[in-house]
């Protein structure tokens, strides 16, 4: 029996991207169903503390639709993106 995966696309914004020292990038996981929290936890442990602490703060577009609850499952093939507090003016 072989092992179900899924792919999703992570973008980074601003912070974010510099965090992580990439645009984006595909992350597969194991698993049929991930949850945001599960891929935003993958994304921590694949790029260390300064990106965690990071996604901490962040918030996040999955396929363009603000994630209000982290519990919200993530298809195959969707887009996560990954949006620091910004500052402005």
């Amino acid at each position: 029996m072989s092992a179900v995966t899924t792919a999703v696309k992570i973008r980074y914004f601003a912070g974010a991207r510099a965090a992580a020292g990439v645009a984006d990038e595909d992350l597969v996981l194991d698993t049929s169903e991930p949850t945001v929290a599960l891929v935003v936890s993958a994304i921590g442990e694949r790029h260390g503390e300064q990106l965690g602490k990071v996604l901490a703060a962040s918030s996040f577009l999955l396929d363009g639709v603000a994630v209000r609850d982290t519990s919200t499952r993530v298809p195959a093939g969707a887009q996560l993106d990954v949006l620091p507090p910004f500052a402005g003016g």
